[in-house]
């Protein structure tokens, strides 16, 4: 029986327009409904989103979605 490695990549992207946690769930939940998206943290003060996954993810799809929930990727 051979062990799977599963490798994740964490990257994190730079937000603005975050000010509450609000913007942090709504920024958040469209990130995660990206394919191959595993978890997403938001953080408002410093507008840092990270962003672990199972394989690099296209800067027009994560650009997309932070636009879609309201706020503008750096």
């Amino acid at each position: 029986m051979s062990a799977e490695t599963k490798t994740e990549l964490t990257t994190v992207y730079q937000v603005k327009g975050m000010t509450c946690g609000h913007c942090e769930g709504a920024v958040s939940s469209e990130i995660s409904a990206i394919a191959g998206v595993s978890s997403v943290t938001a953080v408002a003060k410093t507008g840092e989103v990270t962003v672990v996954s199972d394989a690099p993810l296209d800067r027009a799809d994560v650009a997309a979605a932070v636009d879609e929930a309201g706020y503008e990727l750096v």
